[in-house]
């Protein structure tokens, strides 16, 4: 069985408490929140405190990988330790009639996992890649590959997807019944990300345009945006 049609394990530190009825418990719940991210949080205790750094992230199969500079020492203290990674979609601004019901229409995932850090230079190619891919899809094979020097300057990191939990807002807000005749607007303001025109670097040579994997990545967050 493939593991989309999983259910998510449930744990001490995955099982919700406020508002579990927006728990998902689907596999492929977690990939979906996971697969549509950009950047990632990953929340690591370094001497002793904790720290919550923003990272771009990538996935391959059940395996999420970060990455970050060599010289980061919060990322190596991370390596067999464990960690917490977080990725959240804002989807609209829930606009209620009181301001105790005000919140949010969202997507999270969090992740909880030892992490590691990669060594294996193949698994650090493939790794660095999902990373690329997660960002520009296409972009990996477009660009020159990394060099030697420029592989020795970045740091894999590695968390499996074992440990996960989801909870997805959606609709409009919860008043309370009584407020419900309050002569004040309610309702959401969808939140959407989306694409500007490619702008090219000044120093371009004449006669380099877009390609065909930037045009798509333009184009495929303005359908997201009018769907």
């Amino acid at each position: 069985m493939s593991t989309q049609d999983q259910t998510l394990s449930a744990t001490a530190r995955t099982r919700l408490g406020r508002h579990s009825e927006r728990g998902k418990t689907e596999h492929a719940d977690l990939l979906a929140v996971l697969d549509a991210g950009m950047i990632c949080h990953l929340g690591v205790v370094v001497g002793g405190a904790p720290l919550v750094l923003p990272t771009a992230y990538g996935r391959i199969g059940d395996t999420l990988y970060l990455h970050g500079s060599s010289a980061n020492r919060s990322l190596h203290a991370a390596d067999g330790q464990q960690v917490c990674v977080t990725v959240t979609h804002l989807d609209g601004l829930v606009c209620a009639r009181s301001v105790f019901s005000h919140s949010v229409n969202y997507r999270s995932a969090v992740v909880f996992g030892t992490a590691r850090i990669v060594t294996d230079e193949a698994e650090r190619l493939a790794g660095l890649r999902a990373v690329t891919e997660q960002l520009i899809p296409g972009r990996w094979d477009a660009v020159r590959a990394p060099t030697r020097k420029e592989l020795a300057a970045t740091s894999v990191l590695a968390v499996s997807l074992g440990e996960a939990s989801v909870k997805v807002r959606t609709g409009p807000p919860g008043d309370e019944p009584e407020d419900l005749d309050s002569p004040v607007w309610a309702g959401v303001v969808p939140i959407t990300t989306s694409f500007g025109e490619p702008e090219p670097d000044p120093a371009l040579h004449p006669g380099i345009s877009a390609p065909e994997h930037i045009r798509a990545r333009v184009a495929a967050s303005r359908a997201d945006r009018s769907a």
